[in-house]
């Protein structure tokens, strides 16, 4: 399932900043919280401007490419650009126009479990942009994972960034984080949606783990964690090779 035009926030707000108008975007939490996002300015960062753990991680992307959650196209662009065959998917059409529009040959409107067979065989699998967050849960992360292992060739492998929740001292989050254990969800399993003037997606799960839990989750999946970069301040990129 894709976004329709009224659900498609994320869409909307990179468009607007393209058409050099002003833009900006609000994340709500299940709790009540509300706070604004990067802005999406955030996906248009040229490798410059990243941080040094996304700049290491990028140095591992091999062969041909699938990025999931592609936003405006950052990524790809890079990658196609360094000669990879890229294919570049998103949920969201506004994002999809996006990145046609600045130059991704291949770009497609589909989210991360409509990813199948079809793609054809990547050698890397690319999930930018705390992307690891779009497995959602433990239980569709495992499924997800040896999904991608079925789709990746013997050298395949998942270059991704996530965000340790637990490098937190405000209380909203430590609450949050209790919250959902009790419910028997994992600590950084958040349920969110994005607004963006009369524009909100529906509802879904966004998933933020330590390196710890991601370790635990790979387990059993024909999946390793190969390389950590991390930032100290809680973002970190891995480099995830099969066993």
């Amino acid at each position: 399932m894709v976004y329709s035009p009224d659900q498609d926030a994320h869409g909307q707000a990179m468009l607007d900043f393209l058409e050099g108008k002003e833009a900006f975007e609000l994340i709500e939490r299940d709790d009540g919280m509300i706070a604004p996002s990067g802005g999406p300015e955030a996906y248009f960062t040229e490798p410059d401007s990243w941080a040094q753990y996304a700049k290491d991680a990028l140095e591992h992307v091999h062969g041909r490419v699938l990025d999931i959650g592609c936003g405006a196209g950052r990524l790809s662009l890079v990658l196609q650009e360094r000669g990879h065959d890229v294919v570049a998917v998103d949920i969201s059409p506004g994002a999809v126009e996006t990145s046609k529009r600045r130059g991704v040959r291949d770009v497609r409107e589909m989210s991360v479990t409509q990813v199948g067979p079809d793609l054809g065989t990547f050698d890397t699998i690319v999930m930018f942009g705390n992307n690891f967050g779009l497995f959602g849960s433990e239980k569709r992360t495992r499924w997800l994972l040896r999904r991608f292992h079925r789709l990746t060739t013997d050298s395949g492998r998942i270059v991704a960034e996530s965000l340790n929740p637990y490098q937190t001292d405000e209380e909203i989050h430590l609450g949050y984080h209790e919250r959902n254990r009790r419910r028997g969800r994992m600590g950084g399993q958040i349920r969110v949606r994005a607004r963006y003037k009369n524009h909100r997606t529906p509802w879904f799960d966004y998933l933020l783990v330590s390196e710890e839990e991601m370790r635990g989750l790979l387990e059993g999946t024909g999946w390793r964690l190969e390389h950590v970069f991390d930032s100290g301040e809680g973002p970190y990129s891995v480099v995830i090779g099969k066993n």
